[in-house]
């Protein structure tokens, strides 16, 4: 696979993440009007998860996918520096299916796996 393609795959995991950001920002938004407008004692609401733990998660997501587009701003830099896909840990080559899989992985999947 070629730079050009894996640049490619790396510009459209940014804009999926930064569309699921909003999407996730939009949900956190929802969540904190419902509590407003709600009297309700969510938190011994036998019906569910609670209004707490649904931001909860959704605070989470958001936070995975900030570090997400760290990655990816990394993977972009190790493009034009010439040293994309190099382990982080190792220095060896990350396998083209890891990359094709997850392009802005830093790391090969021996060291990931430890």
């Amino acid at each position: 696979m070629t730079a050009s393609r894996f640049r490619d795959l790396l510009l459209a995991e940014e804009q999926e993440t930064i569309a699921l950001m909003a999407n996730l920002g939009q949900d956190i938004d929802l969540l904190v009007h419902a509590r407003q407008d709600s009297n309700n004692d969510d938190e011994h609401d036998p019906e569910g998860s609670t209004l707490a733990f649904e931001r909860s998660q959704t605070d989470a997501l958001l936070k995975q996918s900030t570090a997400r587009l760290a990655d990816i701003a990394a993977a972009l830099a190790k493009l034009d520096a010439g040293t994309y896909g190099t382990c982080e840990n190792c220095g060896r080559p990350i396998a083209e299916p890891r990359l094709e899989a997850r392009p802005y992985a830093r790391t090969c999947i021996e060291c990931a796996s430890r």
